[in-house]
């Protein structure tokens, strides 16, 4: 964030998805020190092991919606070994929506749903299929990883995205790639062959993305062109 020019001083909220610790390793000190408020379903709060003060906690639920300065958060359940696990959508009052669908088992029918309604999106992309099946992962592995309820492959998220994606979808940031079972060249190769009027990011493990400006498309004449004016989806304000 410092060397995008962000403040986390200017963050208002942290919502978890679930308890693996990749997703909530340093939010104890992240929220003591900017005094951020957390957002946590109390199931996934009872099998978390950090000790953040009370008057910080804020449970949410499945689809309701929470409003943080001009945005609007929706959780919503997906498909993973947690106990209990959510992705987002985060939306302004110009109908423009951010989903975030990582750590996915599957494109369950709440995925699809969500996916559809999309202007942008952080989408998983976890594992190629012959890379794990080669790889020395043990075999108990493997298939939590590829059983339905661990992560979505590129072929999975392939599909997801050519067979649901929204005519107003400008981006699609691939995201959580795996550092032993995928490549990112060959997801960006794979993904470049159906990107219409869609911009590809593969978001990589070592450094940030740029920041992007989202804006609504305009379908015309068959054709799609972006609107005139962008209207920029900035959640750090």
């Amino acid at each position: 964030m410092q060397r995008l020019g962000l403040s986390l001083q200017k963050v208002k909220a942290v919502f978890i998805s679930h308890e693996h610790d990749d997703h909530i390793n340093g939010i104890e000190s992240l929220a003591k020190k900017y005094a951020l408020p957390v957002y946590i379903t109390k199931a996934t709060l009872q099998n978390c092991r950090f000790a953040i003060p009370k008057q910080l906690i804020r449970h949410f639920s499945s689809n309701e919606r929470i409003t943080i300065g001009g945005l609007t958060i929706k959780a919503f359940t997906k498909k993973h070994d947690a106990c209990d696990p959510h992705s987002f959508i985060v939306s302004n009052e110009e109908d423009i929506c951010i989903g975030i669908f990582t750590d996915i088992g599957k494109a369950c029918e709440e995925v699809v749903y969500h996916f559809k309604q999309c202007t942008a999106a952080f989408l998983e992309s976890n594992y190629d299929e012959n890379m794990l099946a080669a790889g020395n992962y043990p075999f108990f592995l493997k298939r939590r990883i590829s059983g339905g309820n661990g992560h979505l492959s590129n072929s999975e998220a392939l599909d997801l995205f050519c067979m649901h994606r929204s005519d107003k979808l400008t981006h699609l940031i691939l995201s959580h790639l795996s550092k032993n079972n995928n490549n990112p060249e060959l997801v960006e190769r794979i993904f470049l062959q159906h990107t219409a009027n869609t911009k590809i990011i593969v978001a990589s493990r070592n450094a940030e993305t740029e920041l992007f400006h989202i804006q609504h498309n305009i379908a015309k004449g068959g054709k799609t062109y972006a609107a005139p004016k962008a209207i920029q989806l900035n959640m750090f304000n």
